[in-house]
């Protein structure tokens, strides 16, 4: 059995991180055996290096190794393009066609994205992955076939069988042995080594100098997040050998090659609570717009009140406590020039209003509470769900759960009524 010094060497694997040289190690130990294996890791980290080793130290290297990347072929197509077809199973379909797994019948074939595969396709994989069978398109023929199977993935997979968009049993046959390799930022120690190997390839490629990088350029390298990974190490490398006459970099010219620098150090925000903040922003959006609705809902009783009894002290009360509600506690820190001419013009009391006028208000009134009426099913169904949400928290104190979202007990218990909460 080769060394890992010398497989790492053998297939231009560059770097001594003990999680790299554990990869390479897990790589050689189970590539003499039939299981399947899983390779994870971010986009960008060299995964495509494992199952070629897998493949060259293993009894099938005189077999034929098909590369496939899945997220690349269109839904409509892949299982044309893993299993075959029968002449005239589709539009198109002029010709019987061999799919990779009859093609590579005694070799391996490595899944690249694994994680992208359509549903429907996944049931057939498992189904080669279990017995060795598939059946094209358009054919009820079963075929055989011995293919040893590498898949790689730079997702959560977990994740993915949690939202249903892969299936847990696929993933277990997958993930016989799982090889993963760590993102670039992990392995400080060999971005310089790294660096050094595509500098000088392009040097000998454009026929220039080899470009150095200066200690603070290497300290700097050493700190940035490096989301692509050694791809994108690849990149700047060459990008730098192409435009800089300089061929010394020191770190203030390497900044301008390393997108956002100053806020790409490692910073993982998760999706769990990327959701949850979400989450809270929309509970707050709720109860606002439950403020606003109740307080229309008391301007419009007064605005009632007022048409059928007229300027009587308690409607003044009555609009004192509502503009003290709406602009704060005092009213002497109210101030008219606070509230524009349209407010004003709601809430001020008409002094003389003949009959004719109080019935077209009032005629007023009752147009907007049938708009109110007609309002959608899903304004009702998210002032239900904060309900409900609050009540919860709570343990069904209906004080606690008024003072949370900024309404009258009264008010509470008319709304749980209203639901049959």
């Amino acid at each position: 059995m080769e060394s890992v010094q010398a497989i790492k060497q053998r297939f231009g694997i560059i770097g001594d991180d003990p999680k790299l040289n554990r990869a390479v190690e897990k790589a050689i130990q189970v590539a003499p055996t039939d299981i399947s294996v899983l390779v994870t890791g971010e986009s960008g980290v060299g995964k495509e290096s494992i199952p070629k080793i897998i493949h060259a130290l293993s009894h099938r290297k005189h077999g034929k190794y098909i590369a496939v990347n899945c997220g690349a072929i269109p839904e409509g197509t892949i299982d044309s393009e893993l299993f075959g077809h029968e002449k005239g199973a589709f539009t198109g379909a002029t010709q019987t066609r061999n799919g990779y797994f009859e093609v590579a019948d005694g070799g391996t074939i490595f899944l690249d994205e694994v994680g992208e595969l359509p549903l429907p396709t996944q049931v057939r994989l498992l189904r080669v992955l279990e017995n060795g069978e598939f059946i094209k398109v358009g054919s009820s023929k079963v075929q055989k076939t011995n293919v040893r199977i590498v898949a790689a993935t730079n997702i959560n997979m977990f994740e993915s069988i949690k939202k249903e968009k892969f299936r847990e049993d696929l993933y277990y046959r997958l993930s016989t042995v799982e090889i993963n390799l760590p993102p670039l930022r992990e392995r400080k120690d060999d971005i310089h080594l790294l660096f050094r190997k595509f500098a000088s390839d392009f040097g000998l490629k454009y026929k220039m100098p080899t470009i150095k990088l200066e200690d603070d350029a290497v300290a700097l390298m050493q700190k940035y997040r490096w989301g692509g990974n050694i791809r994108q190490l690849r990149n700047i490398a060459e990008q730098i050998s192409v435009l800089e006459q300089n061929r010394s970099i020191n770190a203030e010219v390497l900044k301008h090659y390393l997108p956002d620098v100053g806020s790409n150090l490692p910073a993982v925000i998760s999706e769990k609570r990327q959701e949850s903040d979400f989450s809270n922003e929309r509970e707050i959006l709720y109860k606002v717009l439950f403020d606003m609705k109740s307080d229309l809902n008391d301007l419009k009783k007064l605005t009632l009140k007022l048409m059928q009894e007229g300027d009587s002290q308690q409607v003044q009360d009555d609009n004192e406590g509502l503009i003290q509600k709406i602009y704060g506690n005092s009213g002497d820190d109210i101030d008219e020039a606070d509230i524009d001419e349209d407010e004003l013009s709601v809430l001020q009391i008409p002094q003389q209003n003949t009959a004719s006028q109080r019935q077209e208000e009032k005629d007023k009134y009752y147009f907007a509470e049938e708009i109110e009426e007609e309002e959608t099913l899903s304004l009702q169904d998210k002032e239900l769900e904060l309900i409900k949400k609050s009540l919860e928290r709570h343990g069904g104190k209906r004080k606690a759960a008024a003072e949370e979202l900024g309404i009258s007990e009264r008010t509470l218990y008319r709304k749980i009524k209203q639901y049959n909460l």
